[in-house]
């Protein structure tokens, strides 16, 4: 039986560059080598595309990008040519590598923003995870939080803010604003980011404009939270139209909240699965899960976040449409801890993209015929 190729896509112009490179390397040492055959595709943080041949250490590390393991490619955009062209310098030639999926492993913008999503749907390439539209609507704080208001499912109390109306706005006005709405501490997050990247909680006057200014160093639009006390609890979503909602974890984080350092970098933060709460209340989560995946347009898959308070009121905190993949990601976990196993977690995700890309099949050959 002939192996599907799978192109890995890592790291990209993104704060979370490092992350992927870390995720790629747990799903590429993870892989079902005897059903697929591996392409390894890195982009710089300059945004150049390489194919790469080297070892995963080198991809942990960040070596990976030397002469002797890459090649520049570009990425076919000729219909029935799924691949990648690669430019050989010594010999001025120019190979074409097919590939049967892309798996892009690419956190934050550029990756988890639809972007990379739209590029293998103009180049006709199936990939794993949800599609541009969908990746788009995740990827915005704001757009989120209409979507499932829209849907009945209750989110966090926020407001969001352009860089331009605070240039033109006094500060001393929206501050009071914002005090009046949700009251002291409350958080500050870019809109478009994603691992906990340039949030800030501010307690007073001084930290919230500090928060801002820092958040509007990532994104253009921010959005202003309510503190939400409560426990931190996470489900990982796998599927299409009929998706599976996982077991829970909880997070205890070794921060005064789970920031970045506290994702990847503090060991000493504590993860418990299953989540310490009722299994009613889990329940109910799950099947909220699964709610906010299908109102989302979510496919393949999604970690979705909650907070659960002392008043067991389930609050949605956000969707992540390419959930970290490390060695102590709660996505992963959570699916493992559920009866999953590594291996069948890449097997399902590619199968998922395929149906994904078979379904959208008929829909382009309309499209084609008129």
């Amino acid at each position: 039986m002939k192996k599907q190729i799978i192109g890995i896509v890592f790291g990209g112009v993104s704060t979370e560059y490092e992350v992927s490179l870390q995720s790629a390397s747990f799903i590429i040492d993870s892989i079902d080598r005897e059903k697929f055959e591996i392409k390894t595709i890195g982009i710089s943080k300059n945004g150049d595309w390489f194919i790469y041949r080297g070892n995963t250490e080198k991809i942990k590390n960040n070596s990976w990008l030397n002469e002797a393991d890459t090649q520049p490619i570009t990425l076919s955009l000729t219909q029935n040519q799924k691949g990648f062209f690669t430019i050989n310098k010594s010999t001025n030639s120019i190979q074409y590598d097919p590939i049967d999926v892309l798996f892009p492993v690419l956190h934050g913008r550029n990756g988890e923003d639809g972007s990379i999503q739209a590029l293998c749907k103009l180049a006709n390439i199936p990939f794993v995870g949800c599609d541009h539209s969908s990746s788009s609507i995740c990827m915005d704080k704001e757009l989120t939080n209409i979507m499932l208001e829209k849907a009945g499912i209750k989110t966090t109390p926020y407001i969001s803010l352009k860089e331009y109306e605070f240039s033109h706005s006094n500060f001393e006005d929206l501050e009071k604003k914002y005090e009046n709405l949700f009251g002291y501490p409350m958080f500050v997050k870019p809109a478009n980011a994603g691992s906990s990247v340039g949030i800030s909680k501010a307690s007073n006057k001084d930290e919230l404009i500090a928060s801002i200014k820092k958040a509007f160093e990532i994104d253009k639009k921010i959005i202003i939270e309510k503190c939400i006390v409560g426990k931190e609890v996470e489900c990982a979503v796998i599927g299409n139209e009929e998706p599976f909602a996982s077991i829970l974890g909880e997070i205890a984080p070794s921060n005064e909240f789970y920031d970045y350092d506290a994702k990847y970098n503090d060991e000493n933060s504590l993860l418990y699965i299953p989540a310490r709460i009722s299994d009613a209340t889990s329940d109910k989560i799950r099947q909220i899960a699964i709610k906010a995946f299908k109102a989302l347009s979510c496919s393949g898959m999604a970690r979705i976040d909650f907070f659960l308070t002392k008043n067991e009121e389930i609050i949605l905190n956000e969707p992540n449409t390419i959930p970290g993949f490390t060695n102590i990601s709660m996505y992963p976990k959570l699916l493992m801890q559920s009866g999953f196993d590594s291996k069948t977690i890449i097997n399902n995700l590619i199968s998922l993209a395929l149906e994904s890309y078979n379904q959208n099949l008929k829909y382009d050959k309309i499209i084609n015929n008129n």
